[in-house]
């Protein structure tokens, strides 16, 4: 491929992965189960924790596993088409932002979203593995003794990013790292006000 080519090719990825991203699989699972309007119940917010109050384990777990799914195909995706080019991982993490922003951010959804941690772990899983199942153990620690998932997932993103560190990994990466650490909080600015109030909702698996 020339570098037009390789050009065309990589807008059309970043379009492809923002859209990908953009799919609100919990509020279409929402409409789909019950015929609701996700961001109507519970706290509003259309992903993993709110789609499982209302809609209960499974139809959420679904919805989970497809978001984790919308930030690793981007990335794998990147990868593979452009393996031969030495900004091959760059450009991958490209479409894993656009993944992320079209989740946090979608045009489905007239600009709203989620909090983009389920597709934030898809694609770092494609990126730095081993950093993210460490995450996804701290977080299932910490929401195991704590029953909070915004705090789960804030720490679980902060050891994300420290153990990328640690281990050396890519400079991009950990770069990437700190930007989507920093949205992740940002968008759990509500969240945090209400676990300093001590007024967070709690989150138990095994009660609906």
């Amino acid at each position: 491929m020339g570098e037009s080519s390789i050009f065309i090719y990589f807008i059309l990825v970043l379009f492809l992965s923002y859209v990908l991203g953009s799919l609100p699989n919990a509020y279409l699972m929402g409409k789909w189960i019950k015929g609701i309007d996700l961001r109507q119940y519970g706290s509003g917010n259309v992903g993993f924790t709110n789609l499982y109050r209302v809609t209960g384990f499974k139809p959420a777990i679904i919805v989970l596993l497809v978001d984790i799914l919308k930030g690793l195909i981007p990335v794998l995706v990147g990868l593979y088409l452009f393996a031969i080019y030495p900004n091959a991982r760059i450009m991958a993490i490209f479409f894993g932002m656009a993944a992320i922003i079209g989740h946090n951010w979608s045009i489905f959804l007239k600009g709203k979203g989620g909090k983009g941690v389920a597709t934030s772990t898809g694609v770092f899983l494609a990126l730095i593995p081993i950093p993210t199942v460490c995450a996804f153990i701290i977080f299932v620690i910490i929401v195991f003794f704590t029953h909070y998932i915004s705090l789960g997932s804030i720490l679980g993103s902060i050891s994300l990013l420290s153990v990328a560190y640690l281990r050396k990994e890519p400079q991009e990466s950990i770069i990437f790292a700190v930007i989507v650490v920093i949205l992740i909080i940002i968008k759990h600015h509500p969240n945090i006000k209400r676990l300093l109030n001590k007024n967070e909702n709690k989150f138990n698996l095994f009660k609906k």
